[in-house]
């Protein structure tokens, strides 16, 4: 397995990112559609198509899944992405049209020193083009894509991605733009919330002890309501409603409230998806749903300590880098 969100059988992601600007995008591309539902749990989303996506609408299945920077100007994505889409002849069709259903999400990267003059209007439409074309089961992670110019708390943040089997078989997997306002490190120290969560050295085995002072929580001096967001994509490939795919995306967002602290404030715009390619049938729903649940938790945390890990150096916010390398 890679360890990354495409171990799902039926889906590919791609990248673009334009360094200048220091933003990108990240979509998310399950073969032939799936279905797909959301949670927005933070006080400043920015979104589009969600509504369509609660188990009480008409829509069934996505298309695609669209991450972008650029606050909302970056929501152009979608655009790009749906017409990519259906170029290749991809999307629901209404009369003699094909309509392809794309969800988007975006995160506030516009203090990372970028130029954000915007004088290409078509900046994000055509990055996720490029995106889409790029897509495929291997992907970069850290400062790429949509987590190009993110943050988390004082560090930088990234695209981090994880997966794991379940006991019947299939896979979930977890893919996360990390632009966190709370820290994914617990301060005073090298180790990640997350840590007791990681898999063969993912993100560094930085086994430091927290402090043993109980830990304050520390408000940046640029905190402003709105300026952050961590999106998130689960994945499976157990055939789920929309109702089943609600519900967890509602419980893997314990898996942000494991790896950033403090988390889901009125500065971020959380939003999780989950997405089902429907590849494998479940034989005892209840119990599986909670496997899969409790899986999709701890993918997501890993995957946000793995993408502030894999962070590279953007800005004037500093990467974590490897475990020896000392925190500001």
């Amino acid at each position: 397995m890679r360890n990354l969100i495409t171990d799902v059988p039926g889906i590919n992601v791609g990248n673009a990112q334009n360094t200048k600007v220091r933003t990108g995008v990240t979509v998310v591309l399950p073969d032939g559609g799936a279905v797909c539902a959301v949670d927005v749990r933070g006080g400043a989303p920015g979104t589009r198509e969600t509504d369509l996506l609660d188990p009480s609408c008409m829509s069934e299945r996505s298309d695609g899944i669209a991450l972008a920077g650029g606050s909302l100007f970056g929501l152009d994505a979608a655009g790009g992405l749906m017409h990519w889409l259906r170029r290749k002849g991809h999307g629901g069709k209404f009369l003699d049209a094909t309509i392809p259903s794309v969800p988007a999400a975006i995160v506030f990267d516009l203090h990372n020193e970028g130029d954000k003059s915007w004088a290409d209007e078509r900046l994000y439409f055509d990055l996720a083009a490029e995106a889409a074309d790029a897509a495929g089961k291997d992907f970069a992670l850290g400062t790429q894509g949509a987590g190009t110019g993110t943050t988390a708390g004082q560090l930088k943040g990234g695209l981090g991605s994880t997966s794991q089997k379940l006991d019947n078989g299939a896979t979930v997997g977890a893919l996360v733009v990390v632009n966190s306002f709370g820290q994914t490190v617990v301060p005073g120290s090298k180790r990640f919330w997350a840590a007791d969560f990681e898999r063969n050295g993912e993100f560094g085995n930085c086994t430091d002890s927290p402090p043993a002072a109980p830990v304050e929580t520390e408000i940046p001096e640029f905190a402003e309501a709105g300026l952050n967001t961590t999106l998130a994509v689960i994945a499976t490939d157990l055939t789920l409603s929309k109702a089943q795919a609600k519900r967890i995306a509602m419980i893997a967002q314990d898996g942000l409230a494991r790896a950033i602290h403090p988390v889901h404030t009125q500065f971020d715009g959380d939003v999780i998806f989950c997405i089902s390619t429907g590849r494998q049938e479940m034989e005892i729903p209840a119990i599986e749903l909670t496997k899969l649940a409790m899986a999709a938790v701890e993918c997501l945390a890993r995957a946000t300590a793995r993408g502030v890990y894999e962070a590279t150096e953007l800005g004037p916010f500093p990467h974590i880098g490897a475990c020896h390398e000392a925190l500001p």
